[in-house]
């Protein structure tokens, strides 16, 4: 997979470019060729005997008679002097490509000969008309083809007077789209120059519309060159579209809607889905698609029977054989999920602990056949076996590393606590700053506001000190899910098959800098003709009170465990960012800064979450299907964006700061001063955090020495506009959003944004089979409720007799156990060509030594950081990321090998 986007563009004929190219170029070239608009016709092709014409399917392109693919500037004149240049044009071939050469042997008939039109503008204009000079117009035929590329070349003279090209316009008059790597020109005056496309290109039948591909030279508006204006401009309006028709896969267009295609209703009534987005259940916006309505549910969007579509260059690239991407990664858990209810029950608990280790004992499970069997095998060969002689293949399961250092890992108290700090949602837990606890939910629905916590029985947990102590010495620290989760507790627990509380979860910071879970809060608020009920469980030796706390704990974690899925997962990084890619493509130019230091942070995120609203969060889809809050659990996200989601708190210090984790401090590390002073994520987080901002600050205060430049940036304001009216426009009015008037606050957004799509990410994604594919470490869903609650005698001598049992039926089922499983472990992995951040430089980058001096110093940061973060898991005081079974904190170790490795930090969103 090719890994890079393309900066090109649509423009139509409106510009004066194309315009001039269709007036000048059509009388006769400088050589005495003849120009002539090819009609396609078969007559006219008889009376130029002799004249070598390609075919092609165009009706109005410009071709060249003479037979030497040359075609000079228009405006040059016999007397002046010209640059014989050679271009070269790369295109990368679609994985089983039906090619020219493939037909020629397969039907051993001559196949339509390739080329490309192409047309090099100049930043100048014409100095006796001020309209832009007309390109020049080549075509580039194919001279070269392997099983990867294709490579077109042409020759063009350059006048004199024709100045610097700042531009390539590439026709596609071929039957298939091409992806177009790169276009190369050798014998410039100025040396040999470089256009990055990496993008694809529509057959001119399809798209009649000219791609615009600009040089790696990045411009502010106000700085444009006056040959490049109108281009520029025209390339925003078609990324912008119209708003109307349903979108299709070639189109190229970025706009804006709700989310109303999460559900079914035309299918089921029951898979319908409330629109997410709007005054009731505000959230971000996703990329439109034009979809009809249902006919059920007028506001709803009917459901894609294919592919759902987003913009042809946010797709996947299925260019090269190894297709580790997010469609084909999503394909694998359609197929390989339905398969899974052969070996596990979907009702049923594990009988017992034996059975589940089992799943990592035995050398696989097996499955039926499928057609994909040996390309599921290679791209994903941890998790498949093929065993060639019988035609077996395997489902295998890893050990996860937690569960290989300590099998009991999962059953202590103080890995409860330290995964607050080094695991899976490092992004909740919170200082406690006054007591009691109360409750901000209206008490005339769901019961007293006050908390069941007890002053006299947390000193007791404590011991050392009192909890008013612990709170002045910022020592005690909560889990909080009860005002997010009471408001669901009747409709979840109407549904089959599972159960909710609100939680409260206390925490005591001990003298070595761990946590000790100090007690656990559930609440039932009052439904079904009785009151609330609510409880508290601690730790204890008793048996009794130690199982209850053990299940008071599968609770927390399947709240744990739901939270960071829906919210610090989906909700703060896939659908936050996903307006971010929307605004900067509709607003800032390819060739604007802005857009070239974001890019790399935006590739393949429209993609992996218009797949993920297919088969991962759409109605009956597996987090519907695993997760405590079932189908309730994407409105859950919606009410957490309601109530908690601020742009400005997704900074990491911010964030810290904003949980009373930290606290500003001039004289300490990073400018905070940790409250927990070994808190894994934190510490690595903010070296990364530093070293991003530092990159970001030197990129921005290049390109904008002065605030006036970030004012009068057309582009750029309209693009921070556009974030906080369209994008998030369910919070536009808040006090929080930042201005953007000065190039500090420029530096303060965009890291903000580069940090969510990069570091947020890996710290949630890339640790989840490791910490939850050892289910009871993190259950998803918790399906029974206490036995404590509503006293049930038969229920009670049964937990009395085999507490054992009556946990392991609270955990997911067989099946809801093994699907996450299996979805964390293709989810968790890392692609063979994964793009991590400050590893490989950006072309534009690259040609800037400035940009490139300030990228190796933020590149050598990051290598530092990796040996930083070894040293610290080996450092025998920090107890949060080192000890007897303690497996090291990795998450946000830059750079990583492929598959499941539990650290890796890529430039964006793509998995």
């Amino acid at each position: 997979m090719l890994k890079s986007q393309g900066l090109g563009s649509s423009i139509g004929v409106a510009p004066v470019s194309l315009h001039h190219t269709r007036t000048s170029l059509a009388r006769r070239g400088i050589d005495g060729s003849a120009l002539v608009p090819y009609q396609n016709n078969n007559d006219l092709q008889k009376k130029l005997r002799g004249i070598k014409i390609k075919n092609n399917n165009d009706n109005g392109g410009l071709r060249s008679l003479s037979g030497s693919g040359i075609i000079k500037a228009a405006l040059a004149t016999a007397t002046e002097t010209t640059t014989s240049v050679i271009t070269t044009v790369t295109v990368k071939k679609i994985t089983g490509e039906i090619t020219s050469s493939t037909i020629v042997k397969e039907n051993q008939l001559a196949a339509p000969p390739k080329f490309l039109q192409l047309g090099f503008a100049s930043i100048l204009t014409d100095p006796s008309t001020g309209a832009e000079k007309p390109p020049i117009m080549v075509q580039a035929n194919l001279i070269h083809e392997s099983v990867v590329e294709e490579i077109y070349e042409a020759k063009l003279e350059v006048p004199s007077n024709f100045g610097e090209i700042g531009a390539v316009i590439v026709g596609n008059y071929n039957q298939n789209e091409m992806y177009i790597k790169e276009v190369d020109l050798s014998g410039l005056t100025s040396g040999s120059l470089t256009i990055p496309c990496n993008s694809w290109v529509q057959p001119k039948t399809v798209d009649p519309t000219q791609r615009v591909f600009f040089t790696n030279k990045s411009y502010l508006p106000s700085q444009t060159p006056a040959g490049l204006i109108s281009m520029r401009e025209s390339e925003l309006v078609n990324l912008r579209g119209n708003g109307t028709g349903e979108r299709q896969s070639y189109d190229r267009i970025y706009d804006y809607d709700v989310y109303n295609d999460l559900g079914d209703p035309d299918k089921n009534e029951d898979l319908k889905r409330p629109v997410l987005g709007g005054s009731t259940h505000p959230y971000p916006r996703r990329c439109r698609t034009g979809r009809p309505p249902c006919q059920t549910d007028p506001q709803s969007e009917q459901k894609a029977t294919g592919s759902i579509y987003v913009p042809r260059d946010e797709a996947f690239s299925d260019i090269k054989r190894a297709q580790f991407n997010a469609s084909t990664l999503l394909n694998v858990l359609k197929t390989i999920i339905p398969n899974l209810q052969v070996h596990f029950d979907r009702n049923a608990g594990f009988p017992h602990f034996e059975s589940i280790d089992a799943l990592f004992d035995v050398d696989g499970f097996n499955l039926p056949p499928l057609e994909s069997t040996t390309s599921f095998k290679d791209l994903l060969p941890w998790i498949f076996k093929l065993i060639y002689e019988t035609g077996e293949f395997l489902l295998r399961f890893q050990i996860p590393e937690p569960m290989d250092r300590n099998k009991f890992f999962w059953l202590s108290d103080e890995e409860f606590a330290r995964q607050t700090l080094a695991g899976l949602n490092p992004y909740s837990i919170q200082l406690v700053t006054e007591w009691p606890l109360t409750s901000q939910l209206n008490p005339d629905v769901y019961g007293p506001p006050e908390s069941a916590f007890k002053t006299l029985n947390i000193d007791r947990q404590i011991g050392s000190m009192t909890v008013q102590e612990a709170i002045e010495k910022k020592r005690l620290f909560i889990l909080d899910y009860h005002d997010l989760l009471l408001p669901y507790v009747r409709r979840v627990r109407a549904l089959k098959g599972t159960t909710l509380y609100g939680s409260r979860t206390l925490f005591f910071l001990n003298e070595d800098g761990t946590l000790r879970p100090l007690a656990i809060e559930l609440t039932r608020p009052p439904m079904d003709g009785k009151p609330q009920w609510k409880r508290v469980y601690e730790p204890s030796e008793n048996a009794t009170s130690l199982w209850l706390w053990r299940f008071a704990k599968a609770h927390v974690l399947a709240h744990d465990a739901g939270y960071h899925q829906l919210v610090s997962h989906w909700l703060s990084t896939h659908c936050a960012v996903e307006p971010y890619v929307i605004a900067t493509n509709r607003q800032l130019s390819a060739m604007h800064p802005i857009y070239r230091l974001l890019q790399p942070h935006f590739r393949y995120t429209m993609e992996i979450n218009a797949s993920a609203r297919s088969t991962l969060i759409d109605a009956g889809g597996i987090i519907e299907s695993t997760f405590s809050p079932l189908k309730y659990s994407m409105e859950l996200s919606s009410t957490a964006y309601d109530l908690q989601w601020q742009f400005d708190l997704q900074a990491l210090p911010a964030d810290l700061i904003h949980r009373g984790l930290a606290e500003e401090d001039p004289t300490a590390s990073h400018g905070l001063k940790l409250h927990i002073k070994d808190y894994p994520y934190a510490n690595d987080g903010l070296i990364l955090w530093d070293a991003l901002k530092q990159w970001v600050t030197e990129y921005v205060n290049h390109y904008y020495p002065s605030s006036y430049l970030v004012t009068s940036d057309t582009e750029l304001q309209a693009w921070w506009n556009e974030i906080r009216t369209k994008g998030h426009a369910d919070k536009q009015d808040e006090p929080w959003w930042p201005v953007l008037n000065t190039p500090q606050d420029l530096i303060d957004i965009v890291t903000n944004i580069a940090w969510v799509a990069s570091a947020h990410h890996a710290a949630v994604n890339f640790g989840q089979y490791a910490y939850a594919g050892y289910f009871p470490n993190r259950p998803s869903i918790a399906r029974t409720n206490m036995p404590t609650e509503d006293y049930n005698p038969t229920l009670w001598k049964s937990f009395l007799e085999k507490p054992e049992d009556l946990l392991l039926n609270a955990f997911p089922s067989q099946y809801q156990a093994t699907q996450v499983m299996f979805t964390l472990n293709v989810l968790s992995s890392h692609s063979p060509d994964e793009e991590y951040l400050g590893k490989n430089m950006e072309p534009s980058w690259n040609d800037n030594p400035i940009i490139k001096a300030s990228f190796e110093r933020f590149s050598a940061k990051l290598k530092e950081l990796e040996l930083i973060i070894d040293t610290r898991n080996v450092d025998p005081i920090l107890k949060n990321r080192t000890g007897a079974g303690v497996t090291p904190y990795e998450l946000l170790k830059p750079f990583s090998g492929p598959g499941v490795t539990g650290k890796g930090v890529p430039y964006s969103i793509s998995i």
